[in-house]
């Protein structure tokens, strides 16, 4: 079992930046792939970004590409979201997420059904 706890959101102006965190238990955190989904009121969760295990190859959605950065720091059970250029369209709750399956398989990285594992999440707003 694995345990994600997120933190770092806030409010910030648009244009601002902020830094997700996400904090995972167990001896197995450095073996699964990890994404960042987020959920803005009455839409649905949507993908962000994603690492895999060995944090060799990341995804983006096209919305924040150039402007959020993942990384992960496996001696830490860390994985973490840099937000740059926050726009007012970014506000939502952010979630971290953890998948069992060590690899993705083609666009696995971007479905939310395909993790196993999920943090209770952290509110960014982003104010215009």
């Amino acid at each position: 079992q694995v345990q994600l706890i997120e933190s770092g959101g806030g409010m910030v102006q648009a244009g601002g930046s902020l830094r997700l965190s996400c904090a995972a238990s167990g001896r197995t955190f450095s073996s699964y792939p990890m994404g960042w989904f987020r959920q803005a009121p009455g839409k649905e969760r949507e993908f962000v970004a994603a690492i895999t295990w060995s944090g060799g190859k990341l995804y983006y959605a096209n919305s924040v590409k150039g402007r959020f950065t993942i990384s992960r720091d496996n001696a830490k059970n860390t994985v973490a979201l840099q937000m740059n250029s926050l726009k007012p369209e970014d506000t939502a709750v952010y979630y971290c997420a953890a998948r069992r399956d060590r690899y993705y398989s083609g666009s696995d990285y971007a479905i939310a059904s395909r993790y196993d594992y999920w943090g209770q999440g952290t509110q960014v707003t982003v104010s215009s």
